[in-house]
């Protein structure tokens, strides 16, 4: 069991001694106290039979894992990332840690909860032009002010609000995002985004700044992009243009909503992960929202899906090996090990890593910082830097989808919800995909951004198949009991006309627009 102290920290943690076995004897403890900058406090019961040979814990924060040894007086805190200072590793981390660590996301279902983030793209409603990062800086501290937020800073540079479990962050081009609390409810989280989108317009509109829900920038070329002041986007910068030709567009022009949803047990995260990646490609084509590129047609419904195509192959993808018989919590750390690295954040500075893996780092070999051996902190970073369709960290993001206005935004987590949290939808949706082959999985995933519920697949057509599974959403949906069908009537009509989202702004733009994106601005505007 690695363990890690911190030095002069705030963390006040006691500690209750649970004995496990994830290939060797670790120890989990109960955190019932802790007094630590945490950006996203939860505690969620953990059935101790509810993950691979590992008992955990019962009660165990979402965002904090403590350890304590019996040998030293020595705690494990892993908190957001990034949090103040590393962390000083004393004992190696070991591969059972990083399978634990996945582990112990898993919750009994009355604790399940539904996770929303979303980006949008800032202008000035006068030129169009992006927002400059001293109008954001203008934004957040106006936003703190007015609704008390907590700022979040790098060095001298505001770069982010707290407030609760929410969190107001910048994407690379200046994106403005909302990363939601973890909530019961499709009526908690469409109040959550309509009490943030209340909250920044009252701000911005003051300032003469718009926000535009679109899934890629529609007027305006990467040069013409701000640059935000975040250490960990310049290393990406730099790296990107090495491993793919659009890595760039990708994080200065593109925009999404993606849902964070929990599972119960190992077997149950692999029956989500699975379902997820077939199906995300219908839902790329039912929020495909990204027609235009620097004032015209791009050729694609989802010119965003199309972009992480061609962005880095080693992080981005379908992952077919989610399908094997083998695949669990370990498969996933196998994969996640040989995934390049990005950074390590050491005494508030990003330390560019770019090129080597998790795996040397685990054997003290990353030349930038030689010697050194990771920490959960290192873990839990490495993680957020890894863009498949699904991503597995302590839950699971669905990431297929393009930004949009903010009924799609309350659509989305609908039509997830409705799938995989209600037993019968999921397994009606295994059951349906069971036979889809690999090779259909990619084609599917490759096809869509272009062509959408066209897709031609197998004797019909994408759309069909996804007539199906919103009947199985809505269903899901109605048997949870909570009156949130009608937050699928968004994609409702998406399905019932066969029509996307981008082919509609398409027939806007080759009609009453008159070949101009700029009345997108006013059409998408929150």
């Amino acid at each position: 069991m690695a363990l890690v102290s911190k030095a002069g920290s705030s963390y006040c943690i006691r500690s209750d001694i649970t004995r496990g076995r994830t290939g060797q004897n670790v120890a989990f403890g109960v955190v019932n106290n802790v007094e630590a900058p945490i950006m996203k406090e939860k505690s969620i019961k953990i059935s101790s039979l509810s993950c691979k040979n590992a008992r955990v814990a019962q009660f165990f924060p979402l965002e904090t894992v403590g350890f304590r040894s019996k040998r030293r007086n020595s705690v494990i805190v892993a908190a957001s990332p990034p949090t103040e200072d590393a962390l000083i590793a004393t004992e190696p981390l070991t591969k059972q840690d990083l399978v634990g660590y996945l582990a112990s996301g898993c919750k009994s279902k009355e604790k399940w909860r539904i996770g929303t983030e979303h980006e949008k793209f800032g202008f000035e409603i006068k030129t169009l032009r992006p927002m400059k990062y001293e109008q954001i800086a203008e934004l957040l501290n106006g936003i703190s002010e007015r609704f008390d937020w907590e700022k979040v800073m790098e060095g001298d540079k505001i770069i982010g609000l707290k407030q609760g479990k929410q969190s107001i962050s910048l994407e690379p081009g200046g994106q403005f995002e909302l990363s939601g609390a973890p909530l019961e409810t499709l009526h908690q989280t469409c109040a959550e985004v309509n009490s943030h989108l209340y909250q920044v317009k009252a701000v911005a509109e003051e300032m003469g700044i718009g926000f535009l829900g679109i899934g890629f920038q529609p007027k305006l070329g990467l040069k013409d992009i701000p640059v935000m002041p975040k250490g960990r986007y310049e290393i990406m910068r730099n790296y990107m243009p090495k491993v793919g030709s659009l890595g760039l567009d990708m994080m200065f022009r593109t925009c999404t909503v993606q849902v964070n949803l929990d599972f119960s047990s190992e077997a149950d995260m692999i029956r989500k992960f699975r379902a997820g990646l077939a199906l995300q490609p219908i839902a790329t084509a039912l929020f495909a929202n990204s027609p235009f590129t620097e004032g015209k047609p791009n050729g694609y419904l989802s010119m965003r899906s199309q972009i992480w195509t061609d962005t880095d192959k080693d992080r981005t993808g379908m992952l077919p090996f989610v399908f094997d018989d083998s695949f669990g919590f370990e498969q996933y750390v196998d994969y996640a090990l040989d995934v390049p690295m990005y950074f390590v954040y050491r005494k508030k500075k990003y330390i560019d890593c770019t090129g080597m893996t998790f795996r040397d780092f685990m054997a003290g070999k990353l030349p930038c910082i030689p010697g050194e051996l990771p920490n959960l902190n290192d873990w839990e970073n490495h993680l957020t830097t890894i863009f498949p369709e699904v991503r597995l960290k302590r839950y699971l993001e669905m990431r297929g989808a393009d930004g949009g206005p903010w009924r799609r935004l309350c659509a989305l987590p609908a039509f997830w919800v409705g799938l995989l949290y209600d037993e019968v939808s999921l397994q009606s949706i295994l059951d349906m995909t069971a036979d889809w082959t690999s090779e259909e999985r990619e084609m599917l995933r490759n096809k869509v951004p272009k062509t959408g519920l066209k897709t031609p697949f197998r004797d019909g057509l994408l759309w069909h198949i996804a007539e199906d599974v919103l009947k199985l959403a809505k269903d899901g949906l109605e048997r949870r009991g909570f009156k949130e069908s009608g937050f699928l009537n968004e994609v409702a009509e998406v399905v019932r006309t066969g029509v996307t989202p981008a082919e509609k702004l398409l027939e806007l733009y080759n009609g009453k627009w008159g070949q101009s994106v700029d009345p997108v601005f006013e059409e998408l505007l929150y």
